[in-house]
């Protein structure tokens, strides 16, 4: 399950934390792609990963750069690649959060509350306490509390 922050102070000392995932993706994370990064990418941008570094564009059926993958998915496979370090969850959409929301480990950040109706469990850390958490309801209530 993942763990989400919502204070940078939260954060632990001994994890980085990315805040660009579309510059770290193209650095670090485009030479890990494997066969569950298909499936990620299948699901979150309707896509196919025909290469290690090429994409087939759903639109015209155009052979493109792996870059040109929405921010949103680049985030979940840098969490998916990384669970040590914690990235930026602002710029995922709803069909990226709901993929995100159901891995089995990584950490993320945002301040205000992202959460996707179709939600897994996850660690809540807010000042040195854990919450499981497994409700949309019960989530959006901590997120909103301690401003």
């Amino acid at each position: 399950m993942i763990t989400i922050y919502k204070k940078k102070e939260d954060i632990p000392p001994n994890m980085e934390y990315i805040e660009l995932n579309d510059v770290f993706f193209n650095q670090n994370t485009v030479v890990k792609l494997e066969d569950q990064a298909k499936k990620i990418v299948k699901q979150i941008d309707e896509t196919e990963l025909i290469g290690k570094y090429q994409i087939l564009s759903k639109f015209s059926g155009t052979i493109l750069d792996v870059d040109r993958l929405s921010t949103g998915c680049k985030t979940v496979l840098n969490v998916m690649y990384f669970p040590e370090k914690v990235f930026c969850l602002k710029e995922c959409g709803d069909n990226a959060l709901e993929v995100l929301y159901g891995l089995e480990q990584g950490a993320v950040y945002s301040d205000y509350a992202m959460i996707p109706f179709r939600m897994g469990s996850v660690r809540a850390c807010s000042e040195g306490l854990i919450s499981v958490m497994e409700e949309y309801e019960d989530l959006k209530e901590w997120w909103e509390s301690e401003k």
